[in-house]
């Protein structure tokens, strides 16, 4: 007896299907819905691109966007918040910021949800980090670490009162223990 396997989606046919709510990543043929952001969750995402456009997008340096889809290498993911270098946000003829991001951030930031499998989010920043992305961070809330992922699919893990890497050209300086305070209101 034979077994038919089912055909594998492409990525032009994932393209074509409605959005989902939360956003779906598309990556090694899977598709992969993420889970709906929660509060220490929201709280990073927001102030991370808060902080990186205060610092950079007068001087037309980068720009950080939350939940945007970007398709490259064969894939199309949704990183929690991506950072572009100003010269590389795509943009319409008349100068207009594009709709589609057909590129590579040139950092991504994922954030680790409660229900998120690490393998999942990690291989999404391989992928990134294969197709030209300088840096990715991996920040999980809830051991208060971020991993660093570089060019060549390099790892460090940062705690407490690490300095974290920050994407060259954008003069911040972040520690560990700073990105976790921001999740305090007081």
């Amino acid at each position: 007896m034979t077994i038919a396997s089912q055909p594998q989606l492409t990525l032009n046919d994932f393209l074509k299907q409605p959005e989902t709510e939360p956003a779906s990543d598309f990556i090694n043929g899977e598709i992969i819905q993420k889970p709906m952001p929660q509060g220490e969750h929201s709280r990073l995402q927001a102030k991370f691109c808060n902080v990186i456009n205060n610092l950079t997008e007068s001087q037309k340096i980068a720009y950080a966007l939350p939940e945007l889809r970007c398709t490259f290498g064969g894939a199309s993911i949704v990183p929690d918040a991506s950072v572009f270098r100003w010269d590389r946000i795509p943009k319409t003829p008349s100068g207009r910021i594009a709709n589609r991001f057909e590129i590579h951030p040139d950092w991504a930031i994922e954030i680790l949800s409660p229900d998120q499998r690490l393998k999942k989010v990690l291989s999404k920043l391989f992928h990134c980090s294969r197709n030209g992305t300088e840096l990715g961070w991996l920040i999980n809330p809830e051991d208060e670490s971020v991993l660093g992922i570089f060019p060549g699919q390099r790892v460090e893990l940062y705690e407490g009162a690490d300095k974290l890497p920050i994407l060259e050209g954008i003069e911040l300086e972040l520690t560990v223990d700073q990105v976790f305070g921001w999740l305090s209101l007081s």
